[in-house]
């Protein structure tokens, strides 16, 4: 096996734009990747969500979200150091396709595209209902059709068009969020002027029924409410390889991902259940954000928090939209995927894979309104587990990988994963007690077993497909498509 140099910009690839092969272009500026890197933390989950996790585990969702942005900082750590000695628009999948074979490139990167694509019906229906909530005259599958469309030929123009919108996006929620937590850090200690915030303190977090008020066990129940809402951490490493400097970019937003957990997670949530009690009606009737603001007496304090929410929401249309199209082309220059997949335009815009990742999008749409609570529901389920079969799919690459790369090419080590191989594996055991914990939750047609057991079964089927195809020889000409950023390796780890 050889390595290839890192390269300072993306390469067209053999065969030119617009051929099999031909390549990305180096149209993400820096100020782009930081805040890709900035917002890819910070979700619709982020506001949504964490009210039914402080409802679960009162004060103690902070311990709830450290565990989670723990075990995230040290996943995007392994990432960070696989994708920064080899940036490749593949990522995950295209290290584990070289460490651990070709069966584990195939069955995660299909994976990780069929979980954004869903994703985009469901972030396409939750902004559709906000806007048909300010302009009810255009039907909710209408606003659908409307972002989905929008943001298609935002990705079709080409990569700087995509950043540019993600950059402003990702902007709004970051000030939003510093806004949010200045603003209640004053009414915390009362100091912010005019402002009479009687329900706000310290004692919030000790005062009504302790910091655990309802036991240490609600503190896995509420990782398992907070878990998915980190989902999109590693989109800058599949975004730095259409950047001017790949290996930077990997490396600073690797670096950098403590204190954004830190801060938008944990510091915005430590302000909410400051300024109100966990056991506050109106964190549950109105959303933990809306809640908090309502208690400064801010006006239209709902309206406030649903733009922030739908930017949020159509910042992750656009990240997912553009994630599921980079991971297909990666499919498709590996020849694991359709050869257009691997086609670009002269702007090195990959249009079948963008195409292709929007189609399934709008058939996800389409059973959200007409089966939403059988095909939707399964699709829903069925890939809800991903992240965590991709973080464990990072580990196992980057044990692998670190020895490699060590042998081969120390000097690309430019970020190392802390205590190798030690917190590897604790991390590899963290998320397989997370998953077996996941089981054990039995309520509803969501529950944690449901999704992990349909879960595993797509990708139980998505992994057959590889073997097979591997056993057959399929793509065997496949290193005619292969590129310089994405080698296989000749030894993989053997499986079982």
């Amino acid at each position: 096996m050889t390595s290839q140099p890192t390269p300072t910009k993306a390469a067209s690839g053999p065969g030119g734009p617009g051929e099999p092969g031909g390549g990305l272009q180096a149209g993400l500026k820096n100020r782009h990747l930081s805040m890709i890197a900035i917002g890819g933390v910070i979700g619709a989950g982020l506001f949504v969500g964490s009210s039914s996790g402080i409802a679960t585990a009162g004060p103690g969702i902070l311990l709830s979200y450290a565990l989670v942005g723990t075990l995230v900082v040290l996943v995007m750590r392994m990432l960070g150091e696989m994708s920064a000695a080899n940036p490749t628009s593949g990522s995950f999948s295209a290290h584990a396709d070289r460490a651990l074979g070709r069966w584990a490139g195939f069955s995660i990167g299909w994976l990780y595209w069929f979980f954004w694509v869903v994703v985009l019906a469901v972030e396409a229906t939750a902004g559709a209902k906000i806007l048909e909530g300010w302009i009810p005259a255009v039907p909710q599958w209408g606003w659908a059709l409307i972002v989905m469309v929008v943001l298609t030929a935002t990705n079709l123009v080409s990569v700087g068009s995509y950043g540019e919108f993600e950059f402003w996006f990702a902007g709004i929620k970051v000030v939003a969020i510093g806004a949010f937590i200045v603003v209640g850090a004053l009414a915390i200690f009362g100091v912010l002027p005019g402002v009479d915030a009687e329900k706000a303190g310290i004692g919030n977090l000790t005062d009504h029924g302790g910091f655990l008020p309802n036991g240490p066990g609600a503190i896995l129940t509420g990782v398992l409410l907070v878990v998915f809402s980190f989902m999109g951490s590693e989109i800058a490493t599949l975004a730095a390889g259409e950047s001017e400097d790949p290996q930077r970019a990997v490396t600073k937003s690797t670096n950098s991902i403590i204190w954004r957990i830190g801060v938008f997670y944990l510091g915005s949530i430590l302000v909410v259940v400051c300024l109100l009690p966990w056991n506050d009606p109106s964190i549950k009737e109105k959303g933990s954000y809306v809640a908090a603001l309502d208690s400064l007496g801010i006006a239209n304090a709902g309206q406030i928090m649903n733009f922030i929410v739908l930017t949020s929401v159509l910042s992750c249309l656009n990240s997912g939209l553009y994630t599921a199209s980079r991971m297909a082309f990666s499919l498709g220059r590996r020849g694991d995927a359709p050869k257009a997949f691997a086609r670009t335009t002269s702007r090195g815009v990959p249009m079948a894979a963008i195409i292709a990742s929007v189609v399934f999008g709008f058939v996800a749409v389409f059973f959200n309104y007409a089966y939403p609570d059988t095909v939707f529901l399964f699709l829903v389920n069925s890939s809800g587990a991903v992240a965590l079969f991709v973080w464990l799919a990072i580990c196992f690459s980057q044990l692998r990988l670190r020895r490699i790369i060590e042998r081969e090419t120390p000097e690309k080590l430019v970020v190392k994963m802390w205590l190798y191989p030690y917190l590897t594996w604790a991390t590899i055991a963290l998320i397989v007690f997370v998953l077996g914990y996941m089981l054990t939750d039995t309520e509803g047609e969501s529950s944690g077993r449901t999704t992990v057991l349909l879960s595993l079964m797509v990708a139980a089927v998505v992994l057959a497909i590889a073997v097979i195809r591997q056993k057959l020889g399929a793509g065997a000409s496949s290193a005619k498509y292969a590129v310089a950023d994405e080698p296989r390796d000749e030894d993989p780890v053997k499986v079982g």
